[in-house]
C-alpha cells in the first residue's frame, strides 16, 4: 500500500500557536517534513488559538482563507502540522475540496516512500492500515450504499463494514508475517550472543546524523541525505574499533516529537534491535533543541523497555556549530530518570573529527565483559 505522491504536489502547510503547549509543533521542523515528502510548500498559514475547534480544528476565518487559496491556485493538498481527528479530516475536505493530510498522515507517507526491505514494507503497510481504520468514512456515497443479493439476508452488509472486514483480515496476515520475521531476527541475536558479539545501536532524533557516524565506523555505503526519515530500514555491520576489537553497529530508524504510536507499534520487530543492544549510541544533532530530543529519544527508549542500557550521548555536526564545545566525556548536566551523569562525546561524522576518542569510550563503555577474539582463546 503505497500512499506516496507520484510527484511534486504543491501544498497549504497549516500551523496554529495554542496556548497549550501539548498541542503545538515546530513550524521549521514542519516545513522539513513536507519538502521530504517531495511536497513544494506553497504557502504556510499561521495564527494562535486557546484550544481546537471542535468542528475544523481551526476557526471559520482560516477556512474560508484555506478555501480562497485553493480557489485562486493549482493546490493538491492541505496539510496540518497538527494531528486531526476523522471527523475533522472529513469535515475539511468536505468544505474546502481539497485532499487533508495531518501531521501522522504526512510522516506515514514519508516512510510509505522510504521503505525498501520486504520487513520496512510490511511495517509501513501496518500502521497506514491501522491509521485508515478509523478514517474510513469521508463522506463518499459509495460507503454508505447496502449490498443485497440472492443468498443475503437482511439489509445486507455496508461497504464501510466490507472496508472494515478486509483491512483488519489484512492487519491480521502482515501481523503474522512480522511474527516470522521477528522469529528470525531473534534467532540472530541468539546467534550473536554465542559468539559473544558485542552489539552497539545507534539511536537519535530523524536526521541527527546517525547513518553518517554508521557509515564513518563501518565502512559501510548506507544511504544519507539531509532529509528527515533518511533511513528506515535497518542495518547490521562490524566496526573494528580497536586493535582485534571489533563491534555489530546496528543503524535504526529517527524518532521524532509526538511520534504516532501506531508507528511505534508497527516497528516494534525492528525497534527490539535496541532492547537487545550492549550500548546505545545516542546522536544529537548539537545545533537542534538537543533537550527536546533528548528527551523525545528517551520516551521512545523508555516504551521498548530499553531504559536500563547503558548510553553514549554522541553530540553530531559539531563542524556546523558557533562557538567551542568541550572535549570532556563526563557533563555535570542530569538527564531526566538516570542517576548522575551519562558519558558524552562531541564529534562531526561529516569530518571524521572526534571519531577516535568515541572509538575509545565505547571500549571503555563496553569494559572487560568483551575482550579481543586473541584473548579469549589463551
Amino acid at each position: 500500500m503505497n500512499t506516496a505522491f507520484p510527484d511534486r504536489h504543491q501544498a497549504v502547510l497549516v500551523h496554529i500557536n495554542f496556548r497549550n503547549p501539548q498541542y503545538n509543533e515546530e513550524l521549521n521542523e514542519f516545513i522539513r517534513l513536507a519538502e521530504s515528502s517531495d511536497l513544494v510548500p506553497f504557502d504556510t498559514i499561521t495564527g494562535n488559538r486557546d484550544k481546537p475547534a471542535a468542528k475544523f480544528f481551526i476557526g471559520s476565518g482560516k477556512v474560508e482563507e484555506i478555501k480562497q487559496l485553493i480557489r485562486n491556485n493549482n493546490v493538491d493538498v492541505v496539510i496540518f502540522n497538527h494531528g486531526l481527528s476523522p471527523a475533522q479530516e472529513r469535515n475539511l475536505e468536505r468544505e474546502i475540496n481539497c485532499r487533508v493530510l495531518d501531521r501522522v498522515g504526512l510522516i506515514l507517507d514519508i516512510f510509505s516512500q522510504r521503505a525498501r526491505t520486504y520487513e520496512g514494507k510490511l511495517q509501513v503497510e501496518l500502521a497506514q492500515l491501522r491509521h485508515l481504520s478509523t478514517r474510513l468514512v469521508r463522506g463518499w456515497s459509495h460507503l454508505e450504499r447496502q449490498k443485497g443479493g440472492i443468498g443475503l439476508r437482511g439489509p445486507g452488509e455496508t461497504q464501510l463494514e466490507t472496508d472494515r472486514r478486509l483491512i483488519g483480515r489484512r492487519i491480521k496476515s502482515i501481523r503474522a508475517r512480522l511474527e516470522k520475521v521477528k522469529s528470525q531476527r531473534e534467532q540472530g541475536r541468539r546467534l550473536r550472543k554465542r559468539n559473544n558479539a558485542p552489539v552497539v545501536s545507534l539511536v537519535g532524533y530523524t536526521n541527527a546524523g546517525k547513518s553518517t557516524i554508521f557509515n564513518r565506523l563501518t565502512g559501510a555505503d548506507v544511504y544519507c541525505a539531509d532529509k528527515l526519515f533518511a533511513t528506515l530500514d535497518p542495518t547490521i555491520r562490524k566496526a573494528k574499533l580497536s586493535g582485534d576489537f571489533s563491534v555489530l553497529l546496528s543503524d535504526t530508524v529517527g524518532f521524532i516529537r509526538h511520534i504516532p504510536h501506531d508507528l511505534v507499534e508497527s516497528f516494534h520487530a525492528t525497534l527490539d534491535e535496541i532492547k537487545a543492544a550492549d550500548l546505545l549510541l545516542h546522536v544529537i544533532d548539537i545545533n537542534d533543541d538537543h533537550h527536546m530530543c533528548i528527551r523525545e529519544v528517551d520516551k521512545v527508549i523508555d516504551e521498548l523497555g530499553a531504559r536500563s542500557i547503558p548510553q553514549i550521548l554522541v553530540f553530531n555536526k559539531i563542524d556546523q556549530a558557533e562557538g567551542q564545545y568541550p572535549g570532556v566525556r563526563q557533563g555535570a548536566e542530569d538527564r531526566n530518570g538516570l542517576n548522575g551523569s551519562t558519558p558524552r562525546s562531541w564529534i562531526s561524522a561529516s569530518t571524521g573529527e572526534g571519531l577516535t576518542e568515541l572509538k575509545q569510550l565505547i571500549c571503555e563503555q563496553l569494559g572487560d565483559r568483551y575482550q579481543a577474539p586473541d584473548s579469549r582463546r589463551g
